[in-house]
């Protein structure tokens, strides 16, 4: 059983580089950065980029096979691609130049395998802030890996705060304030905000984020924002039927908002993250996959608790429970889990387009891209749909199919888009 230990503490500092014959690695940094699995602002959008339209698990530019399971999205930094992976058991940060040839491979500790069918070890996706890439495994391993592939600092919170209770497999990202890396736990037992120098894995801050809630409805999967809140750096979190808002330096609480399941529903974990459209947050909760959805608009104003005054809308006939929404300039896109997408004005909460994707026994894990007008959406079967945005419609244009599941949510990469499979990574591009 220390095997896998044993082999991950031989190769900790192994980096294994490939061969980049024939490419110009200088070209790479042309390539913009999508440091984070939301992108650099945070949207799920571009406002230009390229228009690709057929592909499958043939047609396309190249193709990596992947060594492990993972679900995490890959982000790219420099024109390079980074993602977490299983390795022979153990965890690991794979780097790939942006032709898909390997950089590096960093291995950690010993993976824990995910409980969930799709899900895995590697589901929390990587961030960086352009010097280091920061990932966080179920494991527990929490680290800092600067771009050539050397671990910098390595932390276990299991070890030190305990293994998480969560029914599901840990879904959380960390996050990035200008100090610090951020993680969020929320579970029935010890959920909280901690947050570790970027340079050296200390300690800065940890706050408990504790609230009574139904059944399962503390347990959280989703990933907290780092914002501009009231002309501080804040980080807002969404999760145990709470909004709440707390200062980057210090975790202190600034702003909190409740009353989103005033029945009592059990069962209602956080999965989708929330989304900021200037003064608003809209957050998704409910079960969208079991036909009860629920959304809310609530104002990002005032400070202490402001659930009485900020709940400025609510739907109950769309929502989703686990894609992410997505931002057209100031158009909200919410994905739900069994196809159905509509384009909402976020001030109301009042849609402008509605559509459905074919449906079929398959659900939406991934979260929407939008590039220009054009709409990337990606079914667990690994059925991709290129969709476009005509005024107040949505006109699906092409169904293409990766053959593999797709759980992580697709990615640009300059005038190509990534697709991260179950045993692959897809790079598709214009024909």
């Amino acid at each position: 059983m220390r095997l896998p230990l044993l082999f991950a503490a031989l190769l900790s500092i192994c980096v294994l580089a490939s061969s980049t014959l024939g490419h110009d690695p200088a070209s790479d940094a042309e390539i913009g950065d999508w440091s984070n699995w939301r992108g650099g602002d945070s949207t799920r959008s571009l406002p230009v980029g390229s228009q690709v339209l057929k592909f499958d698990a043939e047609r396309v530019r190249w193709k990596v096979a992947l060594p492990g399971k993972g679900s995490s999205t890959p982000i790219v930094v420099g024109g390079r691609i980074y993602l977490t992976a299983p390795v022979e058991g153990v965890d690991a940060l794979l780097a790939y130049d942006s032709q898909g040839q390997q950089v590096f491979q960093t291995i950690f500790g010993a993976e824990v395998a995910g409980k969930h069918r799709r899900g895995s070890g590697c589901n929390a996706s990587p961030i960086s802030d352009g010097s280091q890439v920061y990932v966080y495994f179920k494991s527990g391993t929490l680290a800092a890996v600067d771009l050539s592939g050397q671990i910098q600092w390595q932390v276990d919170l299991v070890e030190k705060y305990g293994r998480e209770s969560l029914y599901w497999d840990h879904g959380t990202s960390p996050i990035l304030t200008e100090r610090y890396v951020v993680m969020a736990r929320m579970d029935e037992r010890d959920s909280w905000l901690a947050a570790f120098d970027k340079q050296t894995g200390e300690l800065a801050w940890k706050v408990e984020r504790n609230y009574p809630a139904p059944r399962e409805c503390d347990h959280g999967y989703s990933t907290p924002l780092v914002m501009d809140f009231q002309g501080q750096e804040a980080i807002l979190s969404w999760g145990a039927e709470k909004i709440t808002v707390h200062a980057a330096a210090s975790g202190k609480l600034l702003w909190i908002c409740g009353n989103f399941n005033p029945e009592q529903n059990q069962l209602w974990p956080t999965i989708a993250s929330p989304i900021v459209i200037g003064d608003m947050v809209v957050v998704a909760y409910g079960r969208a996959d079991r036909g009860t959805p629920r959304l809310f608009g609530v104002r990002l104003t005032g400070s202490g608790d402001v659930t009485a005054t900020n709940h400025v809308w609510q739907r109950d006939d769309i929502g989703s429970f686990v894609p992410t929404p997505a931002v057209d300039g100031q158009q909200l896109i919410v994905l739900g889990d069994r196809g159905e997408i509509e384009g909402l004005d976020p001030t109301t909460g009042q849609t402008v387009w509605r559509e459905r994707f074919p449906q079929a026994r398959s659900n939406f894990y991934a979260s929407p891209l939008l590039i220009g007008r054009q709409l990337y959406t990606v079914r667990e079967d690994g059925v991709a749909f290129v969709s476009r945005l005509e005024g107040r419609r949505l006109e699906i244009l092409q169904e293409n199919d990766f053959k593999q599941a797709i759980i992580g949510s697709p990615v640009p990469l300059g005038d190509a888009i990534l697709f991260r499979g179950e045993t692959d990574l897809f790079c598709v591009a214009p024909e």
